[in-house]
């Protein structure tokens, strides 16, 4: 759907208007609090595109969280910079290696505890090992700060 700025609406494919009814608050299980805009269509009967927009049998309403739209532009825009490509280029390349070597090098096959927190404790302790590891390999051959491999620009 078109989002105007201006007047703080969305355009469906059939041409309507969804225009806010109000705010809600939600919080997550982690206790995040989000701020969400309720909008609803001025008028859905008789449109074609009903049965694919909505199952509601009144008009079509949406909760649409702004503060989660100008992150996701923001982190969109990080990702696509030069910066931003260099480092998904070089991550690319990086994560398997890590597995490999928690595996092979550290001869870890398996989890000692059980239980959701133990194991995710064990694992965080595991990942906080190999990134002291990967620091300290990175300070000997002086190349703290440096990426592995530089942007290749078309």
């Amino acid at each position: 759907m078109f989002y105007n700025e201006q007047t703080d609406e969305y355009t469906c494919h059939n041409r309507k208007q969804l225009k806010p009814i109000g705010i809600t608050h939600r919080t997550s299980a982690t206790g995040y609090r989000s701020e969400l805009t309720v909008y609803e269509c001025e008028d859905c009967s008789g449109c074609q595109f009903k049965t694919k927009c909505t199952k509601a049998k009144g008009n079509r309403k949406m909760q649409v969280s702004k503060t989660f739209i100008e992150k996701r532009q923001v982190l969109y825009e990080n990702i696509t910079s030069e910066e931003g490509t260099l480092l998904r280029v070089n991550r690319s390349i990086q994560v398997e290696g890590a597995f490999g070597v928690l595996k092979n090098d550290y001869d870890f096959n398996r989890f000692l505890t059980r239980g959701k927190n133990s194991v995710k404790n064990e694992f965080i302790l595991l990942c906080f090992g190999y990134n002291v590891n990967k620091l300290h390999a990175k300070i000997q051959k002086d190349r703290v700060g440096k990426s592995l491999h530089d942007l290749k620009i078309a």
